[in-house]
């Protein structure tokens, strides 16, 4: 195949690509290994984690029609309350962590009619269970990407003008040889005052596998699952003597043992429910946490159950990486995280400790269609560091942590092409470090940090931006992805009508202001309100 623009996983920020590339005129072809597009938001059933201004301010356009179409959907299909369906900022789920908990499928729905006019008119080309296997170079350009299929189908070798890199993990970095970071830079590197003495780069963060879970009448308890001995016997050095799977886990803020709660379908008032992390961690009941449906947001009887999304500190694996090791490897790697997670399940449904005084919950029961899995696992591996690539902008840690900026906000720079906003939020990781998890200001993205020192036709589109291993902490989130995306899609479409490349766009500040105002009528803010109060 022969395309202007080849967007290669569709994930958010491949999706956010895919749709400015082909909004622009040109046209795209777009790839996606698992059964759902749309990554963290679908295949991987993590609910958005944004920032506390959402509702207002501080997303792009499209991310902003991503959000309305879901609520739509709710409002047009499902037989909300009647005070449900009159709340402007609709929360299906009424989980704390995010102001949008909903079922990933719906999510898979709106994102699948987003794409479908550019379908319909042949400019975005969706190549579905297809993984990258290898590349062609031509001195510093990307000539061509092969892409062998997971189902048994036959490889495609697409060549493009641009390609974009919106997989989960980088995945094209070390195919077009492409020069990149894995893990922990070290403090002389970056300057950063929370990176150690020497690189470590295979000191990964956690990845998840999640899962969802109702809570009903009769007995689910699945069968013990292998290696269910190790994990449940296993006590992390961070967890100071208690086990993995509990409900015990370290506070990320403070890094003291805090004790969670765990109570289904509680009876509380979802419409109470203000996810606002600046103001309310909201993970005390754990049930609540990362609720994705509130059944007393429907009619009576509507639903028997809420659904609880798992993605808590118990099913962070962390005991290898999957970054430049062997395929097998890795998988295995998967597989063993996967048994993680069916491990905490069994250990809720037979041991977990109740607030009545009793043991287990057997009435958990997977829901299989709401993962779109056959396991009732997620389809896709939850990633929360990828391979970044060495760019022409790295940002460090002392461009947005508090602590460093305090209230200068965090580094401006000439070439934003979008904001974003989160603490610096690091799991556990590979190399045995607990979390790291402290405040940052509002941000911006430095196209800069899309474009890697050397290749000149690749582009990062996802988590493979140039920040480092800390940083990614706080540009790792939902909407901070799809604006990378969209700024990668934008800029491809740019070179393509102008006849410049990446790299002249961003050094060049007549060419840069071409393309920001291009930015900006589409609907991509490029720095934060003035006036506003942020807090940490």
């Amino acid at each position: 195949m022969q395309t202007d623009v080849l967007v290669v996983g569709a994930g958010l920020g491949g999706i956010a690509a895919a749709l400015a590339a082909a909004g622009r005129g040109a046209r795209v072809v777009l790839t996606e290994e698992h059964p759902w597009i749309g990554g963290q938001l679908t295949s991987q059933a993590v609910p958005p984690d944004e920032h506390p201004w959402v509702e207002r301010f501080g997303v792009t356009a499209r991310y902003r029609a991503l959000r309305d179409g879901i609520r739509d959907v709710y409002r047009r299909r499902y037989p909300l309350t009647g005070a449900a369906r009159a709340w402007p900022a609709l929360n299906p789920g009424a989980g704390w962590v995010s102001k949008l908990c909903h079922e990933p499928r719906v999510a898979v729905g709106v994102l699948e009619e987003m794409l479908a006019p550019y379908r319909s008119a042949g400019r975005i080309r969706l190549l579905e269970r297809v993984r990258p296997t290898s590349a062609t170079t031509d001195g510093d350009r990307v000539t061509s990407v092969t892409l062998g299929s997971v189902v048994g189908g036959p490889d495609v070798t697409v060549s493009a003008a641009y390609t974009i890199d919106a997989t989960e993990t980088g995945e094209l970095l070390p195919l077009t040889g492409t020069e990149y970071v894995t893990g922990f830079e070290a403090a002389s590197e970056t300057g950063e005052p929370s990176a150690p003495d020497v690189a470590q780069p295979d000191n990964v963060q956690a990845l998840s596998v999640c899962f969802a879970v109702e809570h009903v009448d009769g007995d689910h308890t699945i069968d013990r699952p292998e290696r269910y001995d190790f994990w449940r016997s296993y006590a992390p050095a961070a967890w100071r003597g208690e086990r993995l799977l509990s409900w015990t886990a370290p506070n990320p803020r403070t890094l003291a043992l805090d004790e969670r709660s765990f109570t289904p379908n509680p009876g509380d008032d979802p419409l109470r429910v203000d996810a606002d992390q600046s103001r309310n961690a909201g993970d005390g009941n754990l049930w609540l946490f990362r609720r994705i449906a509130a059944r007393d947001l429907l009619e009576p009887g509507f639903r028997d159950s809420d659904l609880c999304l798992v993605n808590w500190p118990s099913i962070d694996y962390f005991l290898d990486h999957v970054l430049d090791v062997p395929r097998d490897v890795a998988q295995a790697r998967i597989a063993d995280a996967r048994r993680l997670s069916l491990s905490m399940l069994y250990w809720m449904q037979t041991e977990a400790p109740r607030a009545d005084g009793g043991t287990g919950f057997p009435g958990l029961r997977l829901r299989p269609d709401v993962m779109g899995s056959a396991d009732g696992l997620a389809q896709a591996v939850y990633h929360r560091e990828s391979r970044r690539i060495r760019a022409v902008t790295t940002v460090t840690e002392n461009d947005v942590s508090h602590a460093v900026r305090g209230e200068r906000g965090a580094t401006r720079y000439d070439d934003s092409v979008g904001v974003g906003m989160y603490r610096i939020d690091l799991h556990p990781s590979t190399g045995g470090d607990t979390y790291i998890d402290v405040p940052s200001t509002p941000f911006e993205i430095p196209l800069g940090a899309l474009l890697p020192r050397r290749t000149t036709n690749l582009l990062a589109g996802n988590k493979n931006i140039g920040t480092t291993h800390i940083t990614n902490g706080c540009y790792r989130l939902h909407p901070v992805e799809w604006n990378v995306g969209e700024a990668a899609g934008h800029l491809a479409a740019h070179c393509l009508a102008t006849g410049h490349v990446p790299h002249e766009v961003q050094e060049k500040p007549e060419l840069l202001a071409d393309y920001q105002r291009e930015l900006t009528a589409t609907g991509i803010e490029l720095r934060w309100p003035e006036g506003e109060v942020y807090p940490y």
